[in-house]
């Protein structure tokens, strides 16, 4: 059973942990709510983007805030190539030639595998509730996150993609161009869906953008667009991100 209250104080559990996917450990950070009870907070996953990592200063800022404000617990994954999964991280380029040896689509696959076992974790801890799912991930996070989110179905009950599209610059290596995969997992996606868009996106054009925003299969996707580049994001934006997921999970 999900249960979530609304409060301005509440303890925050952190748990950082590691699962085994198909042969190959997962590091992972879950944030709860203390004093929940046999009530189960919803679960809220949290895609970091490109050289980020599960404890980067964004995914502990929305971890906190979804624990502290709406009881609503979060979970957080290195990428590949990133955070724990490595003895000394790797420069953009670096990760990015590991990504493109090992099959851009191929990566997708094993991220969708790394996901489904640490959820299956966190079902198996007994403290959040599972099938009742968010999501919010820009950039990379939505690279991953939307083929995720479509093999989720009726469990994902509302997402925030973003920063990305059908479409990416030279800025970023041909190889890493998962289009085709992102396209049709857009397809898929039925949860409540909002989109964020950088105006001046440099690294994926605004064009492909939109174009992925109307590849969404929900019948209620929603759109918002700040000025700025890829790299940079208001403060209003992550407040807007929040506010959409708490209410779609409470």
């Amino acid at each position: 059973m999900a249960c979530a209250k609304k409060t301005a104080s509440v303890s925050v559990l952190e748990h950082a942990f590691c699962v085994e996917s198909e042969g190959h450990p997962v590091p992972a950070m879950l944030w709860r709510p203390a004093g929940t009870g046999s009530c189960f907070p919803p679960l809220v996953l949290l895609g970091h983007g490109g050289s980020g990592h599960k404890r980067s200063d964004r995914i502990v800022d929305l971890a906190h805030w979804f624990v502290q404000k709406a009881r609503i617990a979060a979970l957080a994954i290195d990428g590949p190539y990133h955070g724990d999964r490595l003895r000394q991280p790797l420069t953009a380029r670096e990760y990015q030639a590991r990504i493109a040896e090992e099959g851009a689509a191929n990566v997708v696959e094993r991220m969708k595998g790394d996901w489904r076992a640490t959820i299956d974790a966190v079902t198996e801890l007994r403290v959040a509730a599972t099938d009742v799912l968010g999501f919010i991930g820009l950039s990379m996070g939505s690279r991953y996150g939307l083929p995720l989110a479509a093999e989720l179905g009726d469990r994902l009950r509302c997402a925030v993609f973003g920063k990305f599209g059908l479409e990416q610059s030279l800025s970023l290596p041909r190889a890493l161009d998962t289009a085709d995969v992102t396209r049709r997992a857009a397809d898929q996606v039925r949860a409540r869906t909002l989109f964020h868009v950088q105006w001046d996106d440099e690294v994926f054009p605004r064009k492909g953008q939109f174009a992925l925003f109307e590849s969404l299969g929900s019948d209620d996707k929603r759109l918002i667009a700040y000025p700025g580049r890829h790299g940079e994001t208001h403060p209003d934006a992550v407040s807007v991100w929040q506010e959409f997921v708490a209410a779609g999970l409470t």
